[in-house]
This record gives structure tokens, sequence and C-alpha cells, in this order.
């Protein structure tokens, strides 16, 4: 396929596969695009941006780098290899990747072998975020130790949270909790996207209650509520961990939105999932500057704080778009 313009049953299937990907609020803000040279471009959809939540977009960018992952394990899987270039037009910043796709070499030592592409392939159906407290069990020190190969890989840096730290840590998801729900407008946005499964995006909110529960979001202040809650299910948590980055810029948020979903695809593939613990990143200073100090070697900015474990029983996928809706011929 080198040299041509790759067909658009390929690329729509490779498309199928990135948009499983994580979102903040399942926003999915991300558009692709079958670029005349043949290349397909992976664009920023700002018409989905968190305004309060994400004033700086670096979630929507985070998002759109774990749909990117997905997009080149999926390649992989097909037996392409794809070309990224990160940011390629500084004139053009909605425009996050450009792909070339091509004709794969056989995989080596080097990078995991066949089978390890095929355990990512299988994990993105199996991946999904998990919102309930976790089983009593722990997460293998194997498992973990592939994590961590998976963040670095694709740039970026894992700091598990010690025990030490874990009551700290809490504190500050519940604060970030409080800041959030004492934000009208952020409370409104929040209740924006809380939607019926049949619109194909958002938290997802069952039918006949939804119109209750984002009249509820918008006029009350959840915050102590909530932040008990996720404070408690941290404390849980098998395992809590912060991927970080060494500068805070887009190409930081790119790559941490890859190693976020390879890291993902690699707990998935051993049966483990993962939920988003990131409100100390989202309420911004001083909160993330003291989950940063949290950390055990102070690694830089933290851009993702989660959990993570094996579930207690079955999971419902969330609600996603029709790739005819993302997919730009």
């Amino acid at each position: 396929m080198t040299g041509a313009t790759p067909r658009a049953d390929l690329v729509r299937t490779l498309v199928e596969q990135a948009v499983r990907a994580p979102s903040s609020h399942n926003t999915q803000p991300w558009i692709f695009r079958r670029a005349a040279d043949g290349a397909v471009e992976l664009r920023a959809d700002r018409s989905r941006a968190l305004r309060v939540n994400d004033p700086d977009e670096r979630e929507l960018f985070i998002s759109c780098g774990a749909a990117l992952l997905n997009f080149r394990v999926a390649a992989r899987h097909h037996g392409l290899a794809a070309a990224v270039d990160l940011l390629p037009d500084p004139a053009d910043d909605a425009l996050c990747a450009r792909v070339i796709l091509s004709e794969a070499r056989a995989a080596g030592p080097e990078d995991g072998g066949a089978g390890d592409d095929e355990l990512l392939y299988t994990a993105i159906a199996r991946r999904h975020t998990y919102r309930k407290p976790f089983a009593d069990r722990p997460v293998p020190e194997a498992t973990r130790h592939r994590m961590r190969q998976a963040v670095e890989r694709e740039g970026a840096r894992l700091a598990l949270v010690p025990d030490g730290m874990r009551e700290h840590v809490a504190v500050l998801v519940g604060e970030g909790d409080r800041r959030q729900f004492a934000d009208r407008a952020w409370r409104r946005e929040l209740a924006f996207w809380m939607r019926p499964p049949a619109r194909g995006d958002g938290l997802t909110v069952p039918t006949p209650a939804a119109p209750v529960v984002r009249t509820v979001v918008r006029s009350l202040n959840l915050g102590a509520r909530v932040a008990a809650r996720d404070a408690a299910l941290l404390r849980a948590a098998p395992l809590v961990a912060v991927i970080a980055s060494r500068t805070d810029e887009r190409p930081d948020w790119l790559a941490t939105g890859q190693a976020w979903q390879r890291a993902l695809l690699v707990l998935a593939a051993d049966g483990v999932l993962a939920a988003y613990a990131n409100q100390p990143c989202q309420a911004g200073e001083p909160l993330r500057a003291r989950l940063a100090r949290a950390l055990p070697d102070r690694s830089g900015h933290p851009q993702l704080l989660f959990r993570a474990g094996y579930p207690r029983g079955g999971v419902r996928p969330s609600p996603r778009r029709p790739v005819d809706d993302v997919l730009i011929r």
C-alpha cells in the first residue's frame, strides 16, 4: 500500500476501532478525514469542547491522542504500519495528526511481537470505563510492569501513588469535586452532557430519568456528596496511578492520550479496567501542583489520575456516535 491511497472500507474499519477510545464526559471530540494524498487526518472537533471543565483543551487533545493510539493498533492488526506526523501544520491547530499507512514489516522483539499486537487489538473491545468499586483483588506486579512499559513507550511517565500518599490524593479528589460542583457554569456543562443512550455520546442516563437528573445536577451543589463517594472509591482501589509529562503543551497532551490508551489496553488484556479520578488536574491550581508533590519522583506535570482494578461484574459499554458522523470522506 506504500504510495497508494488506502481503500475507503479499510479506513472506515480503522476509524470504527479508533472511536472506541475514552474521552472526557464521553464527548468524542474527534474527526477523521481522508486527505487527497492518501493520508488520514485526525482533527480535534472543537464543537465538542468542554469550555468550563477543560478551558485549555488539555483533555480534548488527550482524548484525540487516545483515538490515535486505537487507530495505530487497528492498522497493525490489518497488516499496516502507521507513520504519524503529530501537529503537522502550525497554522491549523485543530489538526492533531496526519497518518500515512503502508505495508507493515513483521513485528519483532523490539516492539513486542505480533502476539502483543493482537492482544492489544482484542482489548479495544474489552476496554471500558468502570465507575463502580473494584473487586478486592490486587493487580499483579507483572501487569503493573507492562502498564509502565506501555506508558513509557509513548513518551510519558507513570507514577504509582504509594499507599502512604493514598489518603492525601483522595483528599485532593474530594476537593476537586467540591470546587467543580460549586461552579454553576460547570454544573450546567455537566448536565448538558448527561444523555440517554440513544444519543450516542455523553454520560449515559436512563431515558425516563434524564430530564430530572439534568435538572438536579444543574440546580443543586452536590459537591460534598460526590466528593465523599469519589474519595472512597479511590481509597479502596487496588491501584492508583498518575500519567505525567515533562512539559505541558499540546504534543505532551497527545502523547499522554496515546500512553493512556496503550496502558488501558494492556490492563484490559489482563482483565483489569480503569476509571478517571482526574478532578485534581481538572480543577487546576493549586490542586494539580499538590498532586505533583505527592508523587514519589516528582514526575513532571500530572495529566491523568486514575484508579484501576478488576470489575465486580459486567460492564455496559458507553455509547458511540456512528462512524459516518466522524469520518469525512
